[in-house]
């Protein structure tokens, strides 16, 4: 592959959350194999302004490493890409070839309203988060560290879910629009610690209560969500969330 490429590109352009939209072509020439996915997008929306015939694409991200999860985009119809656990931003363009055509597009839930172009509101999981997703303590000082033992296979566990970002990839990537593994990681990483067994009823309850409030679909176990997660968290998590529920309900949710 040379250094530098032609693609033709497909993007999502809508004004506004109640107006509607369509896909746009673009062509950019002198694409560097090099360019991350962002940068290709930069590139181009600084031609836009020098044409000045319309405005930049709006487009979401932040830290651009991978870390924060804003980066979202679904990229010829896969969320983030056609690179396994990798986010949108860490995608280079040398994953393309010359004259590939490449359809840009929101991910699309009725959860995730478009705000413009190519960014949605994914404030739905932070109200997920604001259900239960913490721990109740003390403030004061730090305790000290490994004052709670806890097993290795048990925090490397909870770790490997808290390695979630929330980036939306997994509700993106369902037929049923779920936020399960999302719900389902943010659960079990607090539930597994002991930190957070005096919460766990009340904690699972509110969370998947609050997940269903706000539209998303149910599970039906597709596990494309586990298929295009930027961070490769198991559809276990939704397992273990599901279970959780279940106890909950049956026994009480007080804490």
């Amino acid at each position: 592959m040379a250094d530098t490429f032609t693609i033709h590109l497909k993007i999502w352009r809508q004004d506004g959350p109640d107006q509607p939209g369509k896909l746009v072509d673009y062509t950019l020439d002198k694409v560097n194999e090099h360019m991350s996915f962002l940068e290709m997008l930069d590139v181009l929306n600084e031609e836009i302004v020098a044409e000045g015939k319309e405005e930049p694409i709006e487009f979401d991200y932040d830290c651009r490493e991978g870390i924060c999860g804003s980066c979202n985009l679904v990229i010829n119809g896969q969320a983030h890409g056609p690179k396994d656990m990798t986010c949108t931003c860490q995608l280079h363009m040398r994953n393309f070839s010359d004259g590939d055509t490449i359809v840009i597009e929101p991910f699309r839930s009725k959860a995730f309203p478009v705000i413009k172009d190519l960014v949605v509101d994914r404030s739905a999981f932070d109200r997920i988060i604001e259900a239960g997703g913490y721990v109740s303590v003390k403030t004061g000082s730090a305790p000290d560290a490994n004052s709670i033992p806890i097993d290795k296979t048990v925090a490397d566990t909870a770790f490997d879910y808290a390695t979630c970002i929330g980036c939306g990839a997994c509700v993106a990537a369902c037929p049923n629009s779920s936020a399960s593994l999302f719900t389902g990681a943010k659960l079990a990483h607090l539930n597994r610690l002991p930190q957070g067994e005096p919460e766990r009823k009340k904690r699972t309850v509110s969370m998947v209560e609050q997940m269903e409030e706000e539209g998303f679909g149910d599970c039906s176990n597709y596990a494309e969500c586990e298929a295009v997660c930027p961070k490769g968290i198991s559809i276990s998590a939704i397992a273990e969330m599901r279970r959780n529920y279940v106890k909950a309900t049956l026994a009480g949710t007080e804490a």
